[in-house]
């Protein structure tokens, strides 16, 4: 093992070429910058210093593993050095802004439904985590639709029928639930909670719902199973595709050693959707960051990048890759339907399909033999006028009737976005699907219950859970 100098680490700093330290430990993530999902300003902050703090905020350790080619890593830092290391951590006006509104963050008993936890997530959530969980492509059309859709939908009441015993359990995918409701996969987890996917794992477990581990978790793998309150609860695993398919295999393949019981692969990300309240966000942190360089970082930087002959406000395109440290992107534009056939042959979980949006995709599905599939539009990030979800269900179950599919028996579907009351719940149902997915809720109501000790729905009775859904 290599030990380098925190001295060394710092001459390192540039576009062109750069090393930060994460748990003493030192990586070239040169060729790694434009590919980062939290955008290059959040690297280039740290090019050549310490980046744990920052990293542990969002990441686990093991997502380098996951991601990054062994050939990243350079070495270990000093260990007189690393001790000698003072972390000096200055409170900053969004720190005290951020305190002072949790001090004052109402009580959960006033917070009656997911509109309160938003709005007050909205006040207690740092300007980046905001930015980034609300966030939605371009317009942000489709994501305002996916829950107006369910505005257009009315209830037919009947009346004079015996409901004094109701009962919402059902079974998704073979898994019995208390209620026809799963935790959908998001990024970022611990942007709202530092014990991220593990909160959600207890959670879940508590009310006996299903829920979906992201790819791009905050957490390990390991973390977030071993977080269940029981051995055979149920959870399902969210998957990006990767352009390298060895490492999409291995990811398939240590899920289905820890027992996951669905593998719902992502199909609406042949590119990342243009998040432009997100990216104006990183644009003022962008000039932040530049307003604190001193001239001399600055000169430098426009030496590398007059070196390198690229333009001033983009990253450098000259760079030449070696082969040694080339790796797969977790956006695979090609992925086709052919690919299923090879999924099929590399385990025996049960396949879904999420980000399905039309009606001819859902058969499609059916045909190559699918398990099932979820009717989304990534949330509204992706595909500005994208339809919402609610609103293709019927036709969708519809054509699988057409194809000789009855999705009560045969295929699953589910669906996402813009859910945020039991009575979307019992409309989704009503119009055909199996069970419903809920993301940003999960997202910012483990952000407000993060200094409490239960999370909000393990205070419902059934008789008050019978009432809020229907």
């Amino acid at each position: 093992m290599k030990i380098i100098s925190l001295n060394e680490v710092a001459q390192h700093d540039q576009e062109d070429d750069l090393w930060i330290v994460i748990h003493g430990k030192v990586f070239d993530l040169t060729h790694f910058l434009p590919q980062h999902a939290g955008g290059e300003h959040v690297i280039l902050k740290h090019a050549g210093k310490d980046a744990t703090e920052m990293f542990d905020q969002i990441h686990s350790f093991d997502v380098i593993e996951r991601f990054l080619s062994p050939n990243v890593y350079m070495g270990q830092i000093d260990p007189e050095e690393l001790k000698a290391m003072v972390k000096t951590v200055q409170e900053t006006k969004e720190d005290k802004e951020v305190q002072l509104a949790r001090e004052k963050m109402p009580q959960l008993e006033e917070v009656y439904n997911s509109f309160d936890f938003e709005s007050t997530a909205r006040l207690v959530l740092r300007k980046d985590a905001w930015y980034y969980f609300s966030a939605g492509a371009q317009d942000e059309i489709s994501m305002r639709e996916n829950h107006n859709a369910y505005h257009r939908i009315w209830l037919r009441p009947r009346v004079m029928v015996n409901v004094s015993k109701v009962n919402t359990t059902t079974t998704l995918s073979g898994t019995k639930v208390s209620m026809p409701l799963y935790i959908s996969a998001t990024a970022m987890n611990k942007l709202a909670h530092p014990d991220a996917e593990k909160v959600l794992s207890r959670a879940a477990g508590r009310c006996n719902i299903i829920q979906m581990i992201p790819t791009l978790s905050a957490c390990s793998l390991g973390d977030i199973v071993n977080a269940r309150i029981y051995a055979d609860q149920a959870q399902w695993f969210q998957l990006y595709v990767d352009t390298d398919r060895q490492i999409t295999q291995r990811i398939v393949e240590q899920v289905e050693k820890k027992g996951i019981r669905g593998l719902f692969i992502t199909v609406d990300l042949a590119t990342v959707g243009r998040r432009e309240k997100y990216l104006r966000r990183k644009q003022k942190n962008d000039k932040l960051s530049n307003r604190d360089k001193t001239e001399d970082d600055k000169q430098k930087t426009n030496n590398c990048k007059r070196a390198c002959n690229t333009d001033t406000t983009k990253s450098p395109k000259n760079i030449s890759i070696s082969s040694k440290n080339k790796r797969g992107s977790i956006i695979d534009p090609s992925l086709s339907w052919k690919d299923i056939a090879w999924f099929k042959s590399i385990t025996k979980m049960p396949i879904f399909l999420k980000g399905v949006q039309c009606w001819e995709d859902a058969v499609l599905a059916w045909r190559h033999g699918c398990q099932g599939i979820v009717l989304s539009n990534h949330g509204g990030r992706q595909l500005d006028f994208a339809p919402s979800p609610i609103e293709i269900l019927p036709e969708v179950i519809d054509a699988l009737k057409r194809e000789g599919c009855d999705p009560k028996k045969d295929f699953d579907v589910y669906i996402d976005g813009g859910i945020r009351r039991g009575s979307d719940i019992f409309k989704a149902i009503a119009l055909g699907a199996r069970g419903v997915g809920i993301g940003r809720p999960s997202l910012v109501g483990i952000d407000i219950k993060k200094r409490r000790h239960s999370w909000h729905h393990n205070n419902h009775k059934q008789q008050q859970n019978n009432i809020d859904i229907y």
